[in-house]
């Protein structure tokens, strides 16, 4: 057995600690987030890693955060326009780091850390991009789990990868995010009302909306754990220690 121990066993079985979110990044320090400079400066901390999957065109994961590329890259339009041939050959603005396919981030991290990857979705119905993200996560032997804010991709990594912990990913909903949603639906998405369907290991809930009383109460009903994001303050790191069990971290090292 490994020092993370059974990871196959659907829970978080790995030692809690310190989530560096979409990497160890630090744009004064041209590491982006979500490239391999910034995984691999985390991994050399001993962090657990975080990265964001995006579709690209038929539904392969690509390890993005944004829907379209004009945020960070010499390029613009949707990431699903294009081929992951396209995508890996677009440069992050000023650094010679490229977007990574999901199987080449798992390949670099190789199994030293527990890897956190979060599925970007506009809240469609399920298909083919979980399905390319359970073939490659299930052939990985190495800590690794999914999660998302739509309930629905989460409840079908359950089906498509039962031996991998997934995760919930929350907050007040609150804003004009997915504002197509109706005011009903995104009252049962802050309150985390899908579990049922998910069977989470685990619950990633805004630490700006800690304590909201959800994910507290299902915390302890279903006896999993709690992790903040995205801490990024002294005061947010304070507010994490009294409610979450770990935290997802930006702008520092913790």
């Amino acid at each position: 057995m490994s020092k993370f121990g059974n990871q196959r066993a659907g829970g978080l079985t790995w030692p809690l600690g310190p989530v560096a979110h979409r990497g160890l990044h630090d744009s004064s320090k041209g590491i982006i987030e979500n490239t391999a400079s910034a995984i691999l400066a985390a991994i050399g901390k001993g962090y657990a890693v975080e990265i964001d999957v995006q579709a690209a065109q038929g539904g392969h994961p690509v390890v993005f955060h944004d829907e379209t590329l004009d945020r960070l890259m010499e390029a613009d339009g949707l990431v699903s326009d294009r081929s992951v041939a396209e995508l890996k050959r677009l440069a992050y603005r000023g650094t010679s780091d490229r977007i990574l396919a999901l199987e080449e981030f798992l390949e670099l991290a190789a199994a030293r850390v527990p890897l956190y990857i979060e599925i970007k979705t506009n809240f469609g119905e399920p298909g083919i991009f979980e399905q390319h993200i359970a073939e490659r996560i299930n052939a990985y032997h190495g800590p690794v789990t999914t999660m998302s804010f739509d309930h629905r991709s989460a409840a079908a990594m359950r089906d498509l990868s039962p031996g991998v912990p997934r995760g919930m990913i929350s907050y007040r909903w609150d804003d004009g995010w997915m504002p197509d949603l109706q005011a009903a639906e995104r009252q049962k998405l802050r309150e985390l009302a899908y579990h049922e369907q998910v069977h989470p290991s685990f619950i990633a809930y805004d630490i700006d909306d800690l304590p909201d009383p959800a994910p507290l109460d299902l915390k302890r009903a279903l006896g999993i754990p709690l992790l903040a994001w995205a801490v990024r303050t002294p005061e947010q790191r304070a507010r994490a220690k009294d409610y979450a069990d770990a935290i997802i971290f930006e702008g520092f090292e913790a």
